[in-house]
């Protein structure tokens, strides 16, 4: 398979050589193994005196060392006084007791530690919990658009952003040439996440549930919800549950990186909303995947694009909610905000009603932050008002 550089490499150069604990965690298949091997081959280049003691428990030569005391052992016959020692540890969950030889790595604070594993195991709610010693996160997100431009040697087109829009980030799936492939590779990534990263973990009994709760989300994708009105839904179809146990199965699939939950924000009263939620898929084609591609609603799938890449670039992101309208984005990075809207088709002038209808919520906010339309123009950005009128290729290829 093609190998990318991608900027979670950078990332971890920046952390190089800090006493932190350094964990990669992020969707299944999102490319953490080979980001650990990238930052391998970077030291390897860079530092001459460099011990990297690397273990791959996804290899069978590893097996030996699936009880911590035994990966305490290895490591420390491993360890060089006189060279600078890394430890690198891929799927590090598959050892009985990784919490406790980590931890004793750290504590011996003669080591560079980075690790990876399942995020049924290294849930970011869980590593102060795990590791006494302090730990950096370096989240990987499955591909951007500009990373399969990168990926495929392509330009940005429009042709090219409709490929995306249906082949999605799982690079795993471009191995594949037949769209049905890839998708069956993609359900298949995702299944397992349901069963390994989910029901195994929280020994969850009711399976079908979790799977119902599960397609209502990627159902719903982009749209207002809350436990209340998934357990109205399900109990209409004959499926038993209560708004708790909703809440909690939507806390795993979201620990699980299956989806991302986004909060309301009260422009004018700046404050947080509760109850009713955004969720949005780590990567848009798991709902072609799970789904299919009949009765596409493009502007929900645009705005779970757009959703993804903000959080990619580092932005906090939210719903906004100003008097009776909604604006789909408030992302906050520091001093930063920038309200967003996003559409799939805004018609051909500004006199159309959807024009109006997606402009009209921005144009009642009364702060001097950015305010931008995202949308599929296939122009040249110009401006409305104040407004920004950027084209979703041209956006996500910046």
């Amino acid at each position: 398979m093609k190998i990318i550089e991608r900027k979670y490499l950078n990332d971890i150069i920046d952390v190089m050589g800090t006493p932190d604990i350094k964990v990669i965690t992020g969707v299944r298949r999102s490319g953490k193994s080979e980001l650990l091997k990238m930052f391998i081959s970077y030291v390897e280049k860079t530092d001459k005196n460099a011990n990297i003691i690397y273990v791959d428990y996804n290899l069978d030569e590893f097996d030996y060392l699936k009880e911590y005391k035994e990966l305490i052992s290895y490591v420390s016959k491993k360890y060089n006084p006189k060279k600078n020692n890394f430890i690198m540890i891929d799927e590090v969950q598959m050892c009985n007791g990784f919490e406790k030889a980590i931890n004793n790595f750290h504590a011996e604070n003669k080591y560079d530690i980075y690790i990876t594993g399942s995020n049924a195991f290294l849930l970011s709610s869980d590593l102060a919990t795990l590791f006494t010693g302090r730990t950096y996160s370096i989240e990987v997100y499955p591909f951007s658009y500009k990373e399969f431009l990168e990926y495929y040697n392509l330009k940005n087109s429009s042709e090219n952003f409709d490929r995306y829009v249906l082949e999605g980030g799982f690079a795993g799936s471009y191995y594949y040439k037949d769209i049905d492939k890839k998708y069956n590779y993609i359900s298949d990534v995702y299944k397992t996440m349901i069963v390994r990263d989910i029901v195994q973990r929280n020994q969850i009994q009711n399976e079908p549930l979790l799977d119902s709760i599960s397609d209502f989300l990627i159902d719903n994708v982009a749209r207002i919800t809350s436990y209340r009105s998934i357990t109205d839904t399900l109990n209409f179809n004959k499926v038993n549950t209560n708004d708790k146990t909703v809440g909690t199965y939507i806390k795993y699939l979201c620990e699980a990186f299956a989806f991302y939950k986004v909060r309301r924000y009260d422009i004018q009263g700046k404050r947080y909303l509760s109850t009713q939620d955004k969720y949005y898929l780590s990567d848009h084609a798991v709902k072609y995947a799970i789904q299919g591609t009949k009765n596409m609603n493009y502007g929900n799938i645009y705005e779970n694009i757009v959703a993804m890449e903000l959080i990619r670039r580092g932005y906090q992101v939210y719903v906004g909610i100003l008097y009776d309208k909604e604006i789909d984005f408030v992302a906050m990075k520091r001093n930063e905000k920038i309200y967003i809207q996003v559409s799939d088709d805004i018609g051909n002038d500004f006199e159309s009603s959807t024009f109006k209808r997606e402009v009209n919520p921005l144009l009642k906010i009364k702060d001097a932050y950015p305010k931008i339309l995202i949308a599929r123009t296939k122009h040249d950005n110009y401006q409305y008002e104040g407004i920004q009128i950027i084209d979703i290729a041209n956006w996500l290829a910046q």
